[in-house]
């Protein structure tokens, strides 16, 4: 598999379908590349080539522990750096929760070289910026604080991350405790000042400029409530709302284990995506 190097950081990522105009696809939280397959592979039926990568902190690519610039931020510049070095612009941008976010930021920073939004499980509000908040930094801040870098590479997280990359151990082990913990605050900061706003991460005078054809499918939990979802719909004007299943499959769903809800959720963001692009490609948009 591919790595682009971009800041001595090494990032892996991988291009599904070989023709046609560009796709990147994110997924949600610190996820690997692999939650979005399922889409890209799809997407690229449909005759885009889709860019899917493991971000840095991510699956198989390099830690990188970096003041600054908030984690949200680096994560849209790396894959602006990526997708300009494959000439992959005017891009489709999409991508879930986290994954979101970042397409969004693409959108409002680079407006000229996304054409498409492709976005689900919108995140925004207090709980949600208190919780991602703590998951994400404030529980390895914690363990720094306790038991210094070698109790930060045994988190659950971060094992993973060497487990994946065995360097990412020497990555860590080489940072002071004093700086990984200012990091890890810089980056909740960022956090607990988009709580107030629309989305995480995006003003509403932002969200508003963006001109792009989008597609939206809500969440329905506290992390991802579907009123945020409802309101970036009302902001981005040339913008679809899409539910993951209709009010009449709801009884059916609610019965059912958690996994099996999981593989049905994705067929029908498969559903709603290829037919958004379907309806763009016949509108002469794409």
């Amino acid at each position: 598999m591919p790595i682009f190097k971009r800041q001595g950081v090494n990032i892996h990522y991988d291009i599904v379908g070989d023709t046609g105009d560009w796709i990147v696809l994110t997924p949600g939280g610190r996820n690997p590349m692999e939650d979005v397959r399922f889409l890209a592979d799809a997407l690229s039926k449909e005759g885009y080539r889709v860019l899917i990568h493991d971000r840095r902190n991510c699956g198989k690519s390099d830690v990188s522990i970096v003041s600054g610039i908030s984690e949200q931020e680096m994560w849209a510049e790396d894959v602006y750096a990526l997708l300009d070095a494959l000439d992959a612009f005017p891009v489709i941008a999409g991508g879930v929760s986290a994954g979101c976010r970042l397409s969004l930021l693409l959108a409002t920073r680079y407006p000229d070289q996304v054409k498409g939004l492709l976005v689900w499980w919108v995140t925004g509000g207090r709980y949600a910026a208190d919780f991602l908040g703590e998951q994400y930094y404030g529980q390895f801040k914690t363990a720094a604080e306790v038991g210094g870098m070698a109790a930060v590479c045994e988190t659950e997280f971060f094992a993973e991350r060497i487990q994946e990359n065995p360097g990412n151990r020497d990555i860590l082990m080489n940072l002071e405790v004093g700086y990984f913990t200012s990091v890890m605050q810089e980056w909740r900061d960022y956090f607990d000042a988009g709580a107030d706003l629309p989305v995480i991460g995006a003003t509403e005078e932002e969200l508003r400029a963006i001109k792009v054809p989008t597609c939206i499918i809500p969440g329905s939990d506290d992390v991802h409530p579907r009123a945020v979802a409802v309101k970036l719909q009302t902001l981005i004007g040339d913008s679809q709302l899409c539910n993951t299943f209709d009010k009449a499959d709801l009884p059916r769903i609610k019965k059912l284990p958690l996994d099996e809800i999981m593989v049905e959720a994705r067929q029908r963001f498969v559903f709603h995506f290829v037919n958004f692009v379907r309806q763009q490609q016949a509108a002469g948009h794409w």
